[in-house]
């Protein structure tokens, strides 16, 4: 049994230098040699992980965003290099991993560290190769030599596995790499990172999950209507408990004068000029610059503005630049530009006009840029150089800058809440929404950050905070096998060891334990309906509800015997009809007497004759259309 120790402050010498000596035993040398080489202290959960890793194990992280999850994946880059053995570190997108790379590239020798994307292929043979994860598996496919010395694998972003066009990716990597290699996955936070942990055991051998939900820097979330902020929750007290006392616990409302804007901007207020009723209130959607004044006046710069398009990104700039923001001082101009010409040192001079180079320097100049995938690779680095530097304050990016490249801001800014996901707009999802304003509140320099939601025509406070409430983001598959790979496999497996590859996924994984869990509700009912059995001297209670049931079928087929025979009745009758008969309609809307005009013909339409009459009232429409046209009555 464990015992508790007084918090640090309450502790003696003897006690501190005791816990001291105890966390070095546990943590080891790689693990102390490794923390010397940063100027923070590690979080428990960073500290559990690399103790797993070191241990032999593969890990699972999953934690929010900007908490600190890359301290596990670099150690595992540090074990490897430790034991003379490879790491690849793999990341979703290109960008992602030409950051990482320079990253690595700081700390460690250039030699040690090499890079494979899409675009750039640098030192591949290097014990350290940053990669996006499309590249590690076409090597797993082709066999490349490359893989031999492999000891460590880092799935940074895995949970990017959910994605329904390129998720099933991570699933491959993890089901085909060899068994000697440790994994490191890295998650933002999920609902069933247990279940995905046991799938990962399943695969892959012993695997530590570790699961952390605290966020370094806590969160201010707020709405922008016009061009004022207001806090989306409000706190409420909780009521006295029984004894009379007040509990510190407090539960967070959403903003009631939110609520009433909603409602005003729905039912509006007054009434409109020379027309009677209220007259709608629309409340006027913010400028990209106003928001960026708006956000500067209140201290919450620098910011990041997600946009989900690159035009509508350089858009945003330019309008910036038109109403003549300027965030910088001349100085920090003069730095802004000094960098902007390094980074593109090796760009032609020809090709810069080309490129926009005049427009994105002066917006460099002026604290404001752009940031997505069709910026030259260039650009883009020197964006991030210098919003880390503290030298650009306003950029206005997609999606793309939520997955794990470090930039994160005092302020985040989501113009909408939905997207173009290639097909449709679609909404965000609470696990988007979270990944967006992760990037809010930067460790070490905030105490507190903020994420922006500008207000649009329509838009629902309680749906903004259902967003941002919700802590439930399940992890589900989109593995489906591909004709390409169900050929890789076959090729290099064999039948046989394919189909168990196959039925290996997470996808399967997840199938399987929902036929469990079908399976025990049918046996649960089954029990249910077995308890539920009563006896008395007229019969038990089964042989009632089966008798019941015949009853109700056999009443069922009567009725629908005596409505064909009626409706045959009734054809027979129709088709001895004559034109000029009179005949009575029983029912409906046109009931009462009518004149048959046309008897149509015997079994017409689906067994129906198909004929015209005229009763009295279809005679006086006809007359009031006439006297409406002015033409006399027929």
């Amino acid at each position: 049994m464990s015992t508790a120790l007084p918090p640090a402050s309450g502790r003696s010498p003897a006690q501190r230098y005791a816990a001291f000596r105890r966390q070095q035993a546990e943590d080891g040398s790689e693990l102390l040699e490794f923390q010397a080489l940063y100027d923070f202290s590690f979080d428990e959960f960073q500290r559990t992980a690399c103790r797993a890793l070191n241990a032999g194990h593969g890990v699972l992280v999953a934690a929010p965003t900007g908490s600190g999850k890359t301290v596990v994946g670099e150690f595992a880059v540090h074990l490897a290099l430790a034991e003379g053995r490879k790491c690849f570190y793999t990341t979703p997108i290109k960008a992602l991993s030409n950051q990482k790379y320079s990253d690595l590239v700081r700390r460690y020798a250039p030699e040690k560290v090499g890079l494979l994307t899409g675009d750039n292929s640098i030192n591949g043979e290097a014990p350290v190769v940053v990669m996006t994860t499309e590249v590690l598996r076409n090597m797993i496919y082709a066999r490349s030599p490359i893989l031999a010395g492999l000891g460590y694998v880092v799935l940074d972003e895995v949970h990017y596995l959910a994605d329904p066009y390129r998720g099933a990716v991570w699933e491959e990597v993890i089901i085909h790499l060899p068994e000697s290699v440790q994994v490191a996955a890295l998650s933002a936070t999920v609902s069933n990172a247990e279940e995905f942990g046991d799938w990962l055991t399943q695969v892959r051998g012993g695997t530590t999950v570790i699961v952390d939900e605290h966020r370094p820097v806590p969160l201010w979330q707020h709405m922008m209507v016009g061009g004022r902020l207001y806090d989306l929750f409000v706190e409420e007290h909780e009521p006295a408990g029984p004894a009379g006392g007040t509990g510190a616990a407090r539960a967070a409302l959403v903003n009631p004068e939110l609520l009433r804007l909603a409602r005003r901007e729905e039912w509006g207020v007054g009434r409109a000029p020379g027309r009677a009723g209220r007259a709608a209130v629309r409340l006027r959607l913010p400028h990209r610059p106003d928001v960026i004044g708006r956000l500067d006046t209140a201290g919450l710069l620098p910011a990041i503005t997600f946009i989900f398009s690159r035009s509508g990104c350089d858009a945003a700039v330019r309008q910036c630049l038109d109403a003549g923001i300027r965030l910088t001082t001349p100085e920090e101009a003069a730095a802004i530009t000094e960098v902007a010409e390094r980074r593109t040192a090796d760009v032609p001079q020809s090709d810069l006009p080309v490129l926009g180079y005049g427009e994105w320097l002066t917006g460099l100049q002026r604290g404001i840029a752009a940031h997505h995938a069709g910026l030259l690779p260039a650009f883009k680095e020197a964006v991030e150089e210098l919003f880390a530097a503290g030298l650009v304050r306003a950029v206005f990016a997609t999606e793309t800058l939520a997955l794990g490249i470090n930039m994160p801001a005092r302020t985040v800014v989501i113009e909408r809440l939905d997207k173009w996901n290639g097909e449709t707009h679609v909404p965000l999802t609470p696990g988007e929404y979270t990944q967006l304003t992760g990037r809010a509140g930067r460790r070490g320099i905030d105490v507190e950050g903020h994420a922006v939601v500008i207000w649009h025509l329509g838009m629902d406070p309680s749906a903004v905070a259902g967003l941002a409430s919700t802590r439930t983001y399940p992890l589900t598959s989109s593995f489906r096998p591909t004709y390409n790979m169900a050929v890789n496999l076959v090729a290099r497996a064999g039948l046989e060891k394919a189909s168990a590859l196959l039925e290996s996924s997470f996808a399967q994984f997840q199938a399987d334990r929902a036929v469990v869990g079908i399976a025990r509700q049918a046996r649960r009912s089954r029990q249910a309906l077995a308890d539920l059995s009563v006896s008395c001297d007229r019969g038990d209670f089964t042989e009632y509800a089966r008798l019941r049931r015949e009853l109700s079928e056999l009443e069922g087929a009567t009725a629908r015997d005596r409505s064909a025979a009626r409706r045959a009745e009734a054809l027979r009758s129709l088709e001895n009809l004559r034109r000029g008969d009179i005949i009575r309609v029983p029912g409906g809307r046109r009931a009462g007497l009518a004149v048959v005009l046309d008897p149509g013909l015997p079994g017409g339409e689906a067994g129906r004759p198909r004929g015209t009459a005229r009763t009295r009232a279809d005679v006086r429409a006809e007359h009031a259309r006439q006297a409406r046209r002015g033409q006399p009555a027929a």
